[in-house]
C-alpha cells in the first residue's frame, strides 16, 4: 500500500472515530452561534474573559459582586442575539440581582454571612468556569456538556433548553457547592433562606424567558419544585425513585441532603451516584413531559 494511500486511510478513520465519539473541543462554528445570530470574534473572547473566574479578587463578598457582574454582561451578549446559551443565564441573571444579593448584601441576613458568600459565590462559579471551557474548547462537565448540546438542537422548546441549565445547575452543582464550602446541618437556616428567596422571585425566571425566547417554563418549572404532572410519567416508565424522592421530600431537601452527603467518605460514592441518577432521570422527565404537552 503507498504512502499516500495509508496517509489518506488514516486521515479518514480520525474523522470518522471524531463524528462517532465527538470531535472534542468546540469549533469556531459552535462557539459562534447556538440558535440564535452569530456572535462576533470580539463578543466570544469578551465571553471568555468575563467567564474567567480565576481573575476574582478580594473577599468572598467582593468576589462574589464581581462574579456577578459579569455573568451579568456576558448574560445580555448571549441575549442579544436570541443565542440559546443565555436562555438559562437570563433567568439566572435576574434572580441574582432581585433576590439574592439584596440579601448577601444585608449584615443581618444570615447566621453565617460568610458561609452564604461561599455558596452564592461557588453556586455561579461552577456554571462560569463551564461557560468558559464552553467558549475555549474546554471539557465541560457533563450536565452541562448536555446543555450546551441542547443549545444547538433549535427544533426544541427554549423551556426545554432552560431547565436542562437549571437542572445543571441545582441537582448537580448546587450539592456540590454545599460540600464544597463544608457546609453542616447547622448551615441549613441560610441554605433555605437562598433558595427560598429564589423560590419567591420564580415569576421573574418564567416572565423573562418567554418575553425575550418565547418559552413557557412555567409547567416544567412547576414539574420540577412541587412535582405537578408526576402522574403523567408512570404510563411513560420514567418515575424513578429519584423524582418521587423530589416529590415527596421536596427538591431543596434533597439536593441539600446530598450535598451534606457528599462530605462523609462513607456515604459520598453513593451520593455521586444519586446526583448523577437525579439529574438525568429529571432531564428524561422534562423530555417526556415537553413531548406530552407540547411545550
Amino acid at each position: 500500500m503507498s504512502s499516500h494511500i495509508r496517509i489518506t486511510l488514516v486521515a479518514a478513520l480520525i474523522l470518522g472515530c471524531a463524528t462517532l465519539f465527538g470531535a472534542g473541543p468546540a469549533t469556531a462554528a459552535s462557539v459562534d452561534t447556538a440558535c440564535g445570530t452569530p456572535l462576533t470574534r470580539a463578543e466570544v473572547a469578551t465571553i471568555v474573559t468575563l467567564s474567567d473566574t480565576s481573575t476574582l479578587t478580594g473577599s468572598s463578598l467582593e468576589r462574589l459582586e464581581q462574579a456577578v457582574e459579569q455573568h451579568r454582561q456576558l448574560t445580555r451578549i448571549l441575549v442579544d442575539h436570541r443565542d440559546l446559551r443565555g436562555v438559562f443565564a437570563l433567568g439566572l441573571d435576574a434572580v441574582e440581582r432581585a433576590a439574592v444579593m439584596p440579601l448577601q448584601r444585608d449584615p443581618a441576613a444570615f447566621a453565617d454571612p460568610e458561609w452564604a458568600h461561599r455558596i452564592s459565590l461557588e453556586l455561579l462559579s461552577r456554571f462560569l468556569r463551564n461557560v468558559h471551557a464552553e467558549f475555549t474548547g474546554g471539557p465541560t462537565e457533563p450536565q452541562w456538556t448536555h446543555y450546551f448540546d441542547l443549545t444547538r438542537r433549535c427544533d426544541l422548546s427554549p423551556a426545554r433548553v432552560a431547565m436542562a441549565g437549571y437542572n445543571a445547575h441545582l441537582s448537580v452543582d448546587l450539592s456540590y457547592s454545599v460540600a464544597a464550602v463544608d457546609g453542616t446541618v447547622a448551615n441549613a437556616p441560610d441554605y433555605f433562606k437562598i433558595v427560598d428567596a429564589i423560590a419567591q422571585r420564580a415569576d421573574l425566571i418564567i416572565e423573562s424567558t418567554k418575553a425575550i425566547y418565547q418559552g413557557d417554563l412555567g409547567p416544567l418549572w412547576r414539574f420540577y419544585f412541587v412535582g405537578e404532572g408526576l402522574d403523567l410519567l408512570f404510563g411513560q416508565g420514567v418515575a424513578t425513585p429519584q423524582l418521587l424522592r423530589l416529590a415527596d421530600l421536596g427538591a431543596n431537601v434533597v439536593i441539600f441532603g446530598n450535598g451534606l452527603a457528599l462530605r462523609d467518605p462513607a456515604l459520598a460514592p453513593a451520593a455521586r451516584a444519586e446526583i448523577d441518577a437525579l439529574w438525568r432521570s429529571a432531564d428524561v422527565a422534562f423530555e417526556v413531559l415537553s413531548r406530552l404537552g407540547g411545550l
